[in-house]
């Protein structure tokens, strides 16, 4: 009998994009919300944290975003702290991505879908038009089978237009939008 492989992936859901540097309204609004539903989530569980090092003005992102953001060992760059709990208590895994996308998650998702075929991947998190975007696509590039979706309650945008802008360009990807 084959049971359900289904994972879920919480994108950069950190102090700087929550009430920091680039934080938002909106991403202060969906905290509590994407907590509970990692907590009641029956599947794997997936963490991505952006990081940049005190480099970060001189590198492409940064001259184009000239805001200092997720500085690996600043507050800035921790998770939220209730989502830092149940990282800690389910030792649960966090990849640090240094780009919009983590690379080495879509590759060890890629390797586990050729052994364990994956049902379906969630994402939830911020921000929806920069790194939840960017991880959909990615994903399903390397998985175009695996359905992929994206609960649009859960994740917030730089803006609320770009965030409507980002969904639409996720469905017109094939990505299910929730």
């Amino acid at each position: 009998m084959m049971t359900a492989n289904d994972h879920l992936i919480v994108v950069d859901m950190q102090n700087d994009f929550i009430d920091g540097a680039l934080g938002t309204p909106e991403a202060q609004a969906i905290v509590d919300e994407v907590v509970r539903f990692v907590e009641d989530f029956n599947g794997t569980v997936l963490f991505t944290r952006d990081t940049h090092e005190s480099d970060y003005l001189s590198t492409q992102e940064g001259q184009k975003l000239p805001v200092e953001h997720c500085i690996e060992g600043t507050s800035g760059w921790e998770l939220a702290a209730p989502l830092q709990k149940i990282v800690d208590e389910r030792d649960l895994t966090v990849y640090d991505k240094d780009t919009f996308a983590a690379l080495e998650m879509a590759i060890d998702l890629g390797e586990e879908n050729l052994e364990h075929p994956i049902s379906s991947i969630t994402l939830v998190g911020l921000c929806t038009d920069i790194c939840v975007v960017s991880n959909a696509l990615m994903l399903k590039g390397f998985m175009p089978e695996v359905p992929i979706k994206v609960n649009a309650s859960l994740c917030a945008g730089v803006s609320p237009k770009l965030h409507e802008a980002a969904l639409d360009t996720m469905r017109s990807c094939q990505i299910e939008i929730v």
